[in-house]
């Protein structure tokens, strides 16, 4: 048996749910935007980096060929520290849209239910109250096919480090040895 609710009672509830979901949805948007500078810095930081390694090799006369294992063991202790880094940030960025995309579709049927009740309301065959059904608004979760959005996002930025760390390296064995 369906509980009956007052109709004001329902649009109040609808309301509220849809003022905490619009808000949730805004402050996960303004983390993942925290997330991406925080990633951006990390970036800049270790191409600067890079930049430092790359010119000492180059202006360094005291460093030869059989003295390349010592670049490449920092750039492989370097890239390994940014990796986790990079992939915390991407954990955190991708939590945080995953969230974001459930309040969203929240959100969105929330806002269906409450244009429904009204719509009833207009035409003029609404008695006044609301069946609890009507307005009961469970967390959505988007489909699984959401996820590979994700797992694209990491091949594309570990696929990118893992180009520049074999670029490193080789530019390394070959400013030292050649």
């Amino acid at each position: 048996m369906a509980e009956i609710i007052p109709k004001e009672t329902a649009l109040q509830a609808l309301n509220t749910i849809i003022q905490l979901h619009f808000e949730k949805t805004l402050e996960k948007k303004r983390a993942v935007d925290l997330q991406k500078k925080e990633l951006w810095k990390l970036f800049q930081l270790f191409f600067i980096f890079l930049s430092l390694v790359f010119l000492a090799q180059t202006q360094s006369p005291r460093l030869q060929c059989r003295h390349c294992w010592v670049p490449i063991i920092l750039l492989s202790f370097t890239h390994l520290i940014f990796y986790v880094s990079v992939a915390q940030t991407l954990r955190c960025i991708n939590g945080f849209k995953y969230q974001r995309r459930c309040h969203k579709l929240t959100l969105g049927l929330a806002t269906e239910r409450l244009r429904q009740i009204k719509m009833r309301a207009s035409s003029g065959n609404d008695e006044g109250d609301v069946v609890g059904d009507d307005f009961e608004i469970h967390y959505q979760e988007p489909p699984e096919a959401y996820f590979g959005k994700f797992k694209r996002n990491w091949a594309l930025h570990f696929g990118f480090l893992i180009l520049m760390y074999g670029f490193m390296v080789a530019s390394s064995v070959v400013i030292l040895c050649y």
